[in-house]
């Protein structure tokens, strides 16, 4: 077991938001990444297609609602703040025949991490893929959401794991 509390949680054992009116604002960064698994002969005919798809361009669709899902993170995760995001990348490219890799970088300067809004922004163009491609298959998996990296803040993580 480890001594760390859960932050959402005050000393009654009720959740609450963390206060983060003392903490001092630095730049923080958070990258997520997520991977969308297809039936090989989808991932053959996306190719063949350059990731069109009947509703558009799959890739730039998800960027868009990735983006758009980062900066209303607060809006789907009762306890994250509003953050002003000063920076929003989404990158999707093929790792491998069949499974498509979406990052999400996210940054500011403030007073709480962005890992929330990466993990958010990574998962909702995941789905945005998914939507765009179901009429291909239902088969398609998103799997290994998952933060690689955190810096700012207290603890610095790289590729899922505290460092010094």
């Amino acid at each position: 077991m480890t001594d760390r509390e859960l932050s959402h949680v005050d000393s009654d054992g009720c959740p609450t938001m963390v206060d983060v009116g003392d903490k001092t604002p630095t730049r923080r960064e958070a990258v997520a990444e997520v991977l969308v698994r297809f039936p090989a002969e989808v991932a053959a005919t996306l190719r063949e297609q350059g990731l069109r798809s009947k509703k558009g361009p799959i890739v730039d669709t998800a960027i868009v609602a990735g983006t758009l899902a980062v900066k209303r993170t607060h809006e789907l995760i009762p306890f994250c703040h509003p953050l002003p995001i000063e920076n929003c990348r989404i990158e999707a490219e093929f790792a491998g025949e069949r499974e498509l890799r979406i990052r999400c970088t996210v940054a500011l300067t403030h007073k709480t991490g962005v890992e929330m809004e990466a993990l958010t922004g990574a998962s909702i163009a995941a789905l945005t893929v998914y939507d765009m491609c179901k009429a291909l298959s239902h088969e398609i998996v998103i799997d290994g959401l998952r933060l690689l990296e955190k810096s700012g803040g207290k603890r610095r993580v790289k590729q899922g794991r505290a460092v010094a």
